[in-house]
């Protein structure tokens, strides 16, 4: 008897690749935020892996940011995964992604989605507290729900007191809700504002998840958008403009 393997079912293992056949045009490695998983990050991953750049996902513990870091740096020198190398973001993996992106000279570039403050702590009487502040999109609440190790409370969980955000002096898109509760967008947009390579989307009645809400395939196009403005250089030149 012999069983198929799908390629949906990649976030046990939180890896990605381009289609076979298809020259792989960078890499990025997303870090979890309170409470993630690999899991968290399915669509995601199979959607910009699609445009045929490589995923790997990085489950970051607040109790264990050295493994986290260790394991950053092994993906920067893994060879066989190509450059441009981004770092890619959500709630304390944004702000962890910001701070290795201004120390780790292999990283060329960071996605910072739902940045996580000092002050971005959400105390819910319930799940469905929860999920109405993480996000509306109910394929994500479902996904999120039915995974037995995602940490539910976690967004309780103080942001280390040391995390100020700055700017990590490299090519870096910053994403925020509008309708985010756990961090305002005015916050999250300030260490990066006339900030010279940095680009500052706000995402319309977005919550604080917001690479998985109910924007997400703008938000997905908005993020190719950036990588492939990367690859013709840290300036990110426009590639699609208005018409004066």
């Amino acid at each position: 008897m012999t069983s198929t393997v799908i390629p949906s079912a990649a976030p046990a293992t939180g890896a990605w690749d381009e289609p076979a056949g298809v020259p792989a045009r960078g890499t990025l490695i997303v870090l979890t935020g309170r409470g993630e998983t690999a899991a968290s990050y399915g669509r995601l991953g199979r959607r910009l892996s699609a445009d045929a750049y490589r995923v790997r996902v990085v489950e970051v513990s607040l109790d264990d940011l050295d493994t986290a870091r260790k394991q950053v740096e092994a993906l920067l020198d893994d060879a066989e995964l190509p450059a441009p190398k981004v770092l890619v973001g959500s709630d304390t993996g944004a702000t962890y992604a910001a701070r290795l992106a201004g120390e780790l000279a292999a990283v060329d570039a960071a996605v910072l989605a739902g940045l996580a403050l000092p002050e971005s702590v959400v105390t819910a009487t319930g799940w469905d507290d929860e999920l109405e502040a993480r996000t509306g999109c109910p394929t994500h609440r479902r996904i999120i729900t039915e995974d037995d190790s995602f940490e539910r409370g976690a967004l309780s969980t103080p942001v280390p007191a040391d995390w100020n955000v700055t700017a990590p002096g490299k090519p870096v898109l910053v994403l925020h809700g509008s309708a985010d509760a756990v961090t305002a967008s005015a916050d999250a947009f300030e260490p990066f504002r006339d900030v010279k390579g940095a680009r500052l989307r706000l995402v319309v009645g977005g919550r604080h998840d917001v690479l998985n809400d109910l924007s997400h395939r703008s938000v997905a196009a908005t993020v190719v958008l950036f990588l492939e403005s990367l690859k013709l250089g840290p300036e990110l030149p426009v590639i699609v403009g208005e018409v004066q």
